[in-house]
């Protein structure tokens, strides 16, 4: 039988990288520190594209099958026998933000005449105030800077603790650093050329992805497009609406309506408004969500991506969706003929990390999306060009 495969999510591809490169050893493989969730047993890890990069063994083992040979400054990541080979006696500087005039003096007061290893610590997670490009590309112009000084990238993730990630942090550096290790604090101004560097990769507008959740005929789709036509009528913003029936008819047409399908359309959703919040336009999607795990996926890809996750609860209760029924669907969901729907025979979890919880029982759109436009971090006041004549 084929060796089932698995895409680990773009914090273990980083930790997998760690693991085969050594320089998370002595350890070699995920364990309880750092985790894959994938099923017991042989699996073949792939890359997003399919390209099989290793094996795991039952007993937890990884042989390597190949190397990622594509991304950004992918000839910046070295291993730390090769940073060893390379720069023998350097001193070395973990860097997750940009690095100040303040900081750039104090490591050239350090070196004693020694060269410099910027580790730049691009995982998922881990840059302060930039996108993992970002990152690489301020510490090279740091490095310009400072003479005899050389940029390795490091994809070391985030774990969502501070503590396990200050504990792997320093496993990794320790692996990395060939001599004396030096950190920064990052207070000061920027120099110059590290300040052109963030201002080009962290723009005045971020990328927005507001995501409404809840019940069917809850409200939240006339909320989204209510709220898309305001946007557009600011003229401010390029915006896109991705609404879950729409969605369903073009992106995920051939899903059913199984807990594995709707979570897959979720996802799907995400990734979409994901890429737009990247490129620093505004997502507004609609769809029920009935999942917190999804939807938490969603927000990982959507910060990932250096945009900003507002998420709306749509409350209107149960009673109330039912009552207007406009579609039809409840009824035949109590009727039995649609299985597992949502609020009738599969459950909705309601979220405890909304940015904001509108029941629109009662009230009129425009005091309804008030709710929402108090939470937004984006301005909606027209253009001259878009105001009334």
């Amino acid at each position: 039988m084929p060796v089932p495969q698995l895409c680990p999510s773009p914090r273990e591809l980083d930790d997998l990288e760690l693991l085969l490169s050594g320089a998370y050893a002595p350890r070699d493989r995920f364990d309880d520190v750092v985790t894959l969730d994938a099923p017991d047993g042989e699996l073949e890890l792939v890359d997003p594209e399919g390209l099989p990069l290793a094996r795991r063994t039952p007993d937890g083992t990884l042989t390597a099958l190949s190397h990622p040979s594509h991304g950004p400054f992918r000839r910046l990541h070295l291993t730390p026998a090769q940073v060893r080979d390379r720069y023998a006696d350097a001193l070395t500087v973990p860097v997750a933000g940009p690095l100040t005039s303040a900081d750039l003096e104090a490591i050239d007061h350090a070196r004693g005449g020694k060269p410099v290893v910027l580790l730049a610590l691009t995982g998922a997670g881990t840059p302060q105030g930039l996108t993992s490009v970002g990152l690489v590309r301020a510490t090279l112009a740091a490095a310009t800077v400072l003479a005899d000084a050389h940029v390795v990238a490091v994809p070391l993730p985030s774990h969502g603790d501070a503590d396990t990630d200050h504990a792997l942090g320093q496993e990794v550096v320790a692996n990395y650093a060939p001599g004396e290790v030096v950190a920064t604090t990052g207070t000061g101004d920027l120099p110059d050329v590290v300040a052109a560097v963030v201002d080009q990769d962290q723009p005045a507008e971020r990328g927005v992805v507001v995501f409404f959740t809840g019940l069917s005929g809850s409200g939240k789709s006339t909320l989204a497009q209510a709220l898309n036509d305001l946007v557009l009528e600011s003229g401010r913003r390029t915006v896109t609406s991705l609404d879950g029936d729409v969605v369903r008819r073009n992106l995920s047409a051939g899903l059913t309506f199984s807990r594995e399908d709707r979570e897959t359309n979720i996802r799907r959703i995400g990734w979409v408004a994901a890429e737009i919040a990247r490129h620093h336009g505004i997502a507004i999607c609609s769809p029920i969500a009935p999942f917190d795990a999804t939807r938490q996926q969603v927000r990982a890809m959507v910060e990932a991506a250096g945009g900003e996750f507002v998420l709306v609860h749509v409350a209107t209760p149960l009673e109330e969706c039912e009552r207007r029924d406009r579609k039809g669907l409840y009824a035949k969901a109590r009727a039995g003929e649609i299985p597992e729907f949502t609020g009738i025979s599969s459950p909705y979890e309601e979220p405890a990390d909304a940015s904001v919880r509108v029941d629109t029982t009662g009230r009129t759109i425009e005091d309804a999306l008030a709710d929402v436009l108090d939470v937004l971090p984006f301005d909606l006041a027209p253009t001259p060009a878009s105001g009334d004549r």
